[in-house]
């Protein structure tokens, strides 16, 4: 338990900060699975759709330090290539 007011609101904001990261994490992992299964499916189309939307949730992901900038890459790296197996 913390003993001070500072500790205190270090606490809450952490929690807060702590419940933000995951559902960007969660957003970003659920749209990266609907990808994959598009791409199994062989719907072209549909996965060049979610391609953008998932490239945006890495990159906004990355820009607010919930991802490492090179993990955000290797994961938009990972995505594409996916995509682009199709064709």
């Amino acid at each position: 338990m913390a003993h001070s007011k500072q500790a205190n609101k270090r606490i809450r904001t952490s929690e807060k900060k702590r419940i933000d990261n995951k559902a960007r994490m969660s957003r970003m992992k659920t749209e990266t699975k609907k990808l994959h299964a598009a791409v199994a499916a062989g719907d072209s189309a549909k996965a060049q759709e979610l391609l953008t939307l998932v490239c945006s949730c890495i990159d906004k992901a990355a820009k607010q330090n919930v991802l490492h900038r090179h993990t955000a890459s290797r994961r938009k790296s990972a995505v594409m290539k996916a995509v682009h197996s199709m064709s």
